[in-house]
């Protein structure tokens, strides 16, 4: 979906000045994203959702939280409403070197240092485009188990991306989670989407996480998930365990089960070949 131009008059009204280039990024799933040159020699970043099922709401209160409660380099939020979000540009690549992947790890070690009462979130939040429910629970196994696993795994079903007996087998391991997963000390707080488009770097330290997932849970999920995309890799972790020790077990056996999640996140926007993903890890434990 282009800026059109009552949206560009919008824009413009918005930021009181005329617009001198529009070009497309690369961006998130429930937008088209653009970089905008301005009169007064600034730029911003325009995300306007692809239809009118869209909010880009969701996407602006998480920003607005990580800006309010974190030290997280995230991008300010100059408007937004269902169909616009309007953004300050952050400069910055998605090639990490050593010093950068040192640098995100301080960051998020910071970030996952904030905590809650209980797991979840104020509010329901998304991920790509999906619902991620976030009633507080007091339990991080079960909200694991509810919210997240069970949660996209009925969904998949319905939207005709998994088969039923692969639901089955998930519901399985789903009830014996407490095999294998710990319950943290406190919950933390996640920015939930980190792989390697979301985050923007210089060549000595990460200027910008963009798109987040945000909700208090564990950790380790968001350990897990830079594991999976391979987003950043040793000089991360072991700065990451410097700052947070991670504890015994997460690589050999907690990391699969938290990357289901992901996985099935997949699985519902995109289906193919991460439902043999998600297949390979239930054979892994028994299922």
């Amino acid at each position: 979906m282009a800026v059109g131009e009552h949206q560009r008059a919008a824009i413009e009204g918005i930021l009181n000045t005329e617009i001198v280039n529009i070009s497309s990024l690369h961006g998130g799933m429930i937008g088209d994203v653009y970089h905008i040159k301005l009169a007064n020699q600034s730029t911003v970043v325009a995300k306007v959702a692809a239809d009118s099922t869209q909010n880009l709401e969701t996407e602006a209160y998480m920003l607005r939280y990580l800006a309010e409660h974190t030290a997280l380099p995230v991008p300010e939020v100059l408007h937004s409403d269902a169909q616009m979000l309007l953004m300050t540009h952050l400069s910055g690549n998605s090639h990490f070197s050593p010093a950068a992947q040192r640098h995100a790890a301080e960051l998020l070690a910071a970030l996952h240092d904030i905590s809650a009462s209980a797991f979840g979130m104020e509010r329901d939040t998304i991920i790509a485009t999906l619902a991620q429910p976030n009633p507080w629970t007091s339990s991080w196994i079960d909200f694991f188990r509810e919210q997240r696993l069970l949660h996209l795994g009925r969904h998949a079903v319905r939207i005709q991306h998994m088969p039923a007996s692969l639901l089955r087998r998930l519901e399985k391991l789903a009830a014996a989670l407490e095999r294998w997963l710990e319950e943290p000390e406190q919950p933390s707080l996640i920015h939930g989407d980190i792989w390697a488009t979301n985050v923007l770097a210089t060549e000595s330290q990460v200027t910008g996480f963009l798109d987040p997932a945000i909700y208090y849970g564990h950790a380790e999920v968001e350990l897990a998930y830079i594991t999976l995309f391979n987003t950043f890799s040793q000089p991360f972790f072991e700065r990451y365990h410097e700052l947070r020790p991670i504890s015994p077990g997460f690589f050999e056996v907690r990391r699969d089960l938290y990357n289901l999640y992901p996985l099935l996140v997949h699985v519902c926007e995109f289906g193919g070949g991460y439902v043999n993903s998600v297949e390979s890890i239930l054979n892994r434990y028994g299922f």
